[in-house]
């Protein structure tokens, strides 16, 4: 189930727990799954981010779109080239049909349809 929640970084703990006042900035390295630290002395240090590999942490909007942007970016380009397509046939619609026959489609009501 799909709770899109922040998630918490367990990097971030670890070091806060090991160097505390003395971290100037942090950054989240994705690729190794590590969160790594500048510190005010000028040393670099880094933890990882999960506490065990098979730990399956709620899924965030951030997650979801990284795993899924190829199936994400299809069904846009699919919903854009109906968009595309309804809006030539509604174009070509007008242009070439009987101005009678749009009059008709725009004022026909289903309750006067009688069988």
């Amino acid at each position: 189930m799909i709770t899109l929640q922040r998630r918490h970084l367990v990097g971030h703990d670890i070091l806060l727990a090991r160097h505390g006042n003395h971290i100037c900035s942090m950054r989240v390295d994705r690729s190794n799954g590590t969160v790594v630290a500048l510190l005010d002395d000028g040393s670099v240090d880094s933890a990882p981010n999960l506490i065990s590999p098979d730990l399956r942490l709620p899924e965030t909007v951030g997650s979801v779109l990284r795993e899924d942007w190829k199936l994400l970016s299809a069904w846009a380009g699919i919903a854009a080239a109906m968009g595309v397509l309804m809006t030539a046939a509604a174009v070509a619609l007008g242009t070439t049909a009987d101005p009678a026959t749009l009059e008709m489609f725009t004022t026909l009501s289903y309750g006067t349809i009688k069988p």
